[in-house]
């Protein structure tokens, strides 16, 4: 089992919780949890995030080979499970077309195919049809998620002054 983290837990820990200048220490804990490979993304994030012009994209690039996993057989049956539940849903077709090609589709197929958990920011929420939140097909799909605070009480991990 592996967390597979979303792009917005990148992009909001740099712009506001974990700063590269104020605490570096989550992004040493990152590089800990890479290299022992219970922290993972799917390619198509590290996209996003190589996309920008800052800090986190040059830290994305730096670990585009160990961070980033490309899509894989396995995940052939889980992309289509994904995108036929999402298509069944309520759904706007803007919205189902625009998840269907972004990073947050080969995010959950991932996380369905191998059992990992996906880790986000978003919320559930039931009501929406024009965007398709994460936490809803993981729902949907069985497949387990958490915020990034979860992730870091269930790795029991502390971000201390030396």
């Amino acid at each position: 089992m592996a967390y597979l983290l979303d792009a917005n837990v990148f992009i909001e820990g740099r712009k506001r919780h974990y700063g590269f200048d104020i605490c570096p220490g989550f992004w040493d804990w990152i590089d800990r949890a890479i290299a022992k490979g219970t922290v993972r993304s799917v390619e198509q994030v590290g996209g996003e995030l190589e996309a920008g012009n800052d800090e986190l994209a040059a830290w994305a690039t730096a670990r585009r080979g160990s961070l980033f996993l490309p899509t894989d057989p396995a995940m052939l049956p889980s992309l289509q499970a994904v995108s036929t539940w999402v298509t069944k849903q309520n759904y706007t077709q803007a919205a189902v077309s625009k998840f269907l090609q972004d990073a947050d589709y080969y995010l959950i197929a991932r996380a369905h195919a191998h059992r990992d958990v996906v880790v986000t920011l978003e919320n559930a929420n039931p009501t929406r049809r024009n965007t398709v939140p994460i936490p809803n097909v993981c729902i949907g799909l069985g497949v387990q998620f958490m915020n990034p605070f979860e992730m870091l009480r269930t790795e029991r991990v502390r971000l201390v002054l030396a």
